[in-house]
């Protein structure tokens, strides 16, 4: 069945995949929010100890993500990690270097002689939930403005650029769609502690903490929803692969992709009546309707830059250098046998769940934190 796909319904397919894993990633970042919230949210030590331990039992889970998410690209679109990794590598690097203080910040951060203190590594984890996801969404608003950069025959790569990727955080679209990413986290994050805490007071600073970080959130998510619809985009003629520019494409691809918009329009729907929920309803499980929200959101997004004859990883230098899922793939032997693999993910996610809910069967408390050798984890 599977080997008798062809070659574009494979590529479909694993662009449909890898943004799957890229909006589940994004889900995950609530750890990320959770860390920036940690000065503003505890009033104490215990408070602190307690908000780090519940963050701490997901953060590798969400580098995981980030890793299957690049890997997902680099095997399905090799020309794109290539291009990407290899002609921006100062945001890349500088994204990666913001997740490795977030890993010795966990293992070290109770450590005895630790000689930096643990709020150097407080301050480490806030600069993972902001400078790393700011980076992030800079580098995804990329694939609706454009890169720097040139392909030869060869598929060499040339940036035209000094700054080497860093030049995405100078666009108003690339950076306010990475400073929506860093107050969307900071809901999810204050969601995910609300229902994972057992102490009453942070519950409540977490529950408004939610809806404050909201309204923080709109101003960035209007400016990315008017540019989306408003801007230029990056087309490709299906006949001879042509890349051009079009005006209104991705307000084009929203109205020639219903579900995409159904997707996008109700993901909103979601997030908002999670912290709904939280704010004013004073429930607990806001995170299952925000999370599951933010998924569907990023999946509208990714799918707009992708699907529907467009390039989602432009070039500004050269349209004829963009790169689409079909001229970025790999082969049809390769995006088959990956097929094949990926019918295992399934068992995977179940897996997952069933760790998360063995982790999650009951409400962190301060008692949990105080237990002997327990708080020394993170």
């Amino acid at each position: 069945m599977i080997g008798s796909l062809e070659l574009t319904q494979l590529q479909q397919i694993w662009w449909i995949i890898a943004s799957l894993v890229g909006a589940l990633f994004i889900f995950m970042t609530f750890v990320q929010g959770g860390q920036t919230l940690l000065f503003t949210l505890t009033s104490s030590e215990d408070e602190k100890s307690l908000v780090i331990n519940s963050l701490g039992r997901k953060w590798e889970l969400t580098f995981t993500t980030l890793v299957l998410f690049g890997g997902a690209l680099f095997a399905a679109f090799p020309l794109f990690y290539a291009t990407s990794f290899g002609g921006a590598y100062w945001v890349w690097v500088l994204i990666l270097f913001t997740f490795i203080i977030q890993a010795v910040s966990y293992e070290y951060r109770k450590k005895p002689n630790n000689f930096l203190g643990a709020r150097t590594y407080e301050i480490f984890l806030f600069i993972n939930g902001s400078v790393g996801l700011l980076l992030i969404g800079a580098a995804v608003g990329t694939f609706f403005t454009g890169s720097n950069f040139l392909l030869n025959d060869y598929n060499f790569v040339k940036w035209q650029h000094p700054l080497r990727g860093l030049e995405a955080a100078f666009n108003l679209f690339n950076i306010s769609l990475g400073l929506f990413l860093v107050f969307h986290a900071r809901v999810l994050g204050a969601l995910y502690l609300a229902n994972n805490l057992n102490h009453v007071d942070l519950v409540s600073r977490s529950q408004r903490a939610a809806f404050n970080n909201l309204l923080c959130a709109l101003p960035f998510l209007l400016i990315v929803l008017g540019s989306l619809v408003t801007m230029d985009g990056y087309a490709v003629d299906p006949a001879t692969g042509a890349v051009f520019m079009e005006p209104g494409k991705y307000l084009g691809n929203l109205l020639a992709l219903p579900l995409n918009l159904i997707l996008l329009l109700a993901g909103l729907v979601l997030v908002v009546g999670g912290v709904f929920l939280a704010r004013f309803k004073g429930s607990t499980r806001g995170i299952w309707l925000s999370g599951p929200g933010t998924v569907l959101v990023v999946l509208a997004l990714l799918f707009l830059a992708g699907f529907n004859d467009t390039a989602f990883y432009p070039s500004k230098v050269d349209l004829q250098s963009s790169l689409t899922i079909h001229n970025a793939s790999s082969t049809h032997y390769t995006l088959t046998v990956m097929t094949y693999i990926a019918l295992a993910v399934p068992f995977v996610l179940a897996y997952i769940s069933h760790v998360w809910r063995s982790m999650d069967a009951g409400k962190m408390s301060l008692e949990d934190v105080k237990q002997e050798g327990h708080n020394e984890i993170y």
